[in-house]
């Protein structure tokens, strides 16, 4: 029986990923740094940031620049959060600079390139990430947290609150809990 090629492992790869994949994701699926290089040489990939690639033929979609952050990443547990996690969910009309992700308290990132983003540090269960347009991001309630954690204007949490309640993000026990922890805030 015939192998895959290595573009036809990346490209089932990157057909979850917005038609990107990591360096590493090509190493675990048995595909050598060479290959990946001749696919870079040929056209096929692009090198999209360091260590991650794209297929130029896969679509072009509005949220390729918040998958492109979490895999830039480069770790597997990051996910989008914070301020950009709310934005995803519309529930507020917060509205980042640069792109939030959360990563392991652990992971100490060196590397050029992430000035459009902001690292947070967290060890985040399972429970608290889930998946927003195929990409990891935490859930609506971790966000909320998180953003009161971090300062977001009041304004914008209360909006969160009740707009995340009202489209079903945030059950009643969890936005009157997220609610009181947004009046502590202020009592400090």
């Amino acid at each position: 029986m015939k192998q895959p090629l290595a573009r036809d492992k990346l490209w089932e790869i990157a057909t979850s990923q917005h038609g990107f994949a990591t360096a590493q994701q090509a190493t675990d699926a048995g595909i050598d740094k060479q290959a990946v290089q001749m696919l870079v040489h040929r056209g096929t990939l692009e090198r999209a940031a360091h260590g991650v690639y794209r297929f130029p033929q896969y679509p072009v979609g509005e949220h390729d620049n918040l998958m492109l952050a979490v895999l830039w990443m480069r770790v597997p547990e990051a996910a989008l959060s914070h301020e950009t996690a709310l934005d995803a969910y519309g529930i507020s009309d917060v509205n980042p600079d640069r792109i939030h992700v959360t990563v392991g308290k652990q992971r100490r990132l060196r590397r050029t390139g992430g000035e459009d983003y902001v690292i947070h540090h967290e060890d985040l269960a399972p429970s608290q990430v889930g998946w927003w347009q195929e990409i990891p991001t935490v859930t609506p309630t971790t966000a909320v947290a998180q953003c009161i954690s971090s300062g977001t204007p009041t304004y914008l949490m209360r909006q969160a609150l009740e707009r995340g309640h009202a489209q079903g993000y945030l059950k009643t026990v969890e936005r009157d809990a997220l609610a009181k922890a947004l009046e502590a805030r202020h009592d400090r």
